[in-house]
Formats: C-alpha cells, structure tokens, sequence
C-alpha cells in the first residue's frame, strides 16, 4: 500500500463501495415495486421514509458556516438531478429492460463522468478513458441487440419498449454524473449529514404534487405486508446511500472515487439474477464485461496522487 493510500481511512473507501452496492441493489428492487406502486408515489415515499430518519439532520451546527446563494442553488440540482430525475428515469428504465440491463448500463457512470468534466471543466479526457467509453458502449449495444429468448436479454415487453427503457437509464447515468461532480463542490462546504438531509427534503417537496395526487387515487389497502416491508427498506437504503457516498466522496478525489461505481452493477446484477429470478446467459455475460472492463479503464488512478482532501471541523 502506497503512503497516498494511506493517508485515506480505509472506512472511506468502504463507504463508497457499500453506496454503490446498496445503489445497484436498489435499482433492481425497484423493478417489483413499481409493479404495485406508481412511479410518482413510490418516489415521493422514498423520500419522506428515507428523509424522516434525518429531520434531526437539517439544523446547520453552529461550526458550519451559513449557506450562500450559490451553495443553496447546489443543493436544489443535486436534489433534482440527482436524486428526483434519477429517481423517475432508473425506475422507469428497469421496469421497461430489467435488473441485468440496468446494471450493464449504468457501468457508463465513470465514462459519463470523464465526459462531464471535459465539458464542464475543460478536463483532458485521456485515450485510456476514450477505450473506457467504447467499451460501455459496445456493451450496451450488446444488450440493445440481444434477442430475446437466444440467451439475451429477458423479454419485459416489446423491442420499443425495450429500447426506451434504455435510452430512460441512459439518461440516468447522465443524472448520476451530475450528481457526483455537484457533491464533491457540496462537500467542500457542507456536511455530509446535511447534504443528505436537504436532499431528502428536495426530492420530497419535489415528488410531492404527483406524489399527493396518485396517493388520492391508490388503493393502498391492496398492498401486502411483504411489499410494504420491501418499500421500507427501499426507502431508508436508497437515503442513506447519500449520506454513504457525502462521506466517502469527502477525503477520496472524484477520479479515485469513481472506481468505486464497480459496485452499482454488481449489486443490480446480484438482485436481479439471486432474487428477481432473470437469466445470465452469455450476451449478459459479454455484456457485462465490456462493461466492467470500461469501468476500470476510466475510474482506476494511473498513479498514485495525494487522495487527502482537508476536512472541514464540521463533517460527518
């Protein structure tokens, strides 16, 4: 282990694995709750099960220095990109491909990340990362031309639909991206119990108007136990994956920290093969690890760099 390894508490590089992992095992879990509650309604419960348990987290300590317009303009994207508009595309997406797909595609957060950046922060893309997106998206296209049936892709619905729920996770790595180049500004000035707090508040308030009016019209009486125990685990996990990768993404570098995302698709996958009950042929397999393959192409450091970022009095 090199000495920058060790100035980086390995708890922190355990926070981002286990965000991930509990990220892609949401993911797959959302598939068989959107088949009981409506897209809206199950993301407005999310966020008020998963942001009651933090209400005792909104009041900013007194160390912590006031917010300003910009921060605050911060947290309502990173609430609305990446917490609302990836909540709708990822559950719509999964409930059009499935688990197995869902993860495949969501290996393209690390490239989708190099690719923000280089817009964003004019940042050179090296050619590593270049073959990093070629890979995701060989991979993808792999799914997208599976036949379903020949060792492909699980048939969910007709070829369309197939293709939409694709193009609706695509833009959720899109959102994800958005998501961690935000934090890392956010960490720089907030808590990571904070952020996660607001976040919690903003999906809440956001989903609330769609929210409300499809609770109206539910018949929440139809809902088993078991459901209802999924949902709440779905609720609190999904929340705390914030507060898990806030803490992490703090003393790790956005470039180290991207590694970690190895751990979404696994989780889909072993959700959606172990307990939803899809297929593992070899296009999935391919698939899978071109993937992976991308995902390490673009994430892994080429060298070790100083990985300590200065910690305000106020984390945790």
């Amino acid at each position: 282990m090199s000495a920058s390894d060790r100035e980086v508490p390995l708890l922190s590089y355990g926070s981002l694995a286990a965000s991930m992992f509990v990220v892609g095992a949401c993911v797959a879990l959302s598939k068989p709750l959107v088949a009981v509650f409506p897209v809206f309604l199950l993301g407005w419960l999310r966020f008020g099960i998963g942001g009651a348990g933090m209400l005792h987290w909104l009041r900013r300590p007194a160390s912590e220095p006031a917010p300003t317009l910009r921060v605050r303009l911060l947290v309502f994207l990173e609430a609305f990109i990446g917490s609302f508009l990836f909540t709708v595309f990822m559950v719509l997406g999964v409930s059009y491909s499935g688990a197995v797909a869902a993860g495949v595609v969501m290996s393209a957060i690390p490239a989708a990340i190099a690719v923000l950046s280089r817009v964003v922060l004019r940042e050179t893309i090296r050619p590593r990362v270049l073959a990093a997106i070629l890979c995701a998206v060989s991979g993808i296209a792999l799914l997208a031309l599976a036949r379903p049936g020949t060792g492909g892709i699980p048939a969910d619905g007709a070829g369309g639909d197939r293709g939409l729920g694709y193009v609706l996770l695509g833009c959720a790595v899109l959102c994800e991206a958005c998501y961690a180049v935000i934090g890392k500004r956010l960490t720089d000035v907030l808590s990571s119990r904070r952020i996660s707090a607001l976040m919690n508040l903003w999906g809440f308030a956001l989903m609330l108007p769609a929210g409300a009016w499809t609770a109206w019209h539910f018949d929440f009486e139809a809902v088993s136990w078991p459901v209802w125990g999924l949902l709440l685990f779905y609720g609190l996990a999904s929340s705390w994956t914030i507060w898990l990768w806030m803490t992490g993404l703090r003393r790790v570098p956005a470039s180290h920290a991207g590694v970690f995302t190895a751990m979404l698709p696994v989780g889909s996958a072993c959700i959606g093969v172990w307990m939803l009950g899809e297929p593992f042929g070899a296009s999935q397999a391919l698939a899978f690890g071109l993937a992976l393959a991308g995902l390490l192409l673009a994430a892994w450091p080429a060298r070790a760099r100083a990985a300590a970022d200065r910690t305000p009095p106020w984390a945790g």
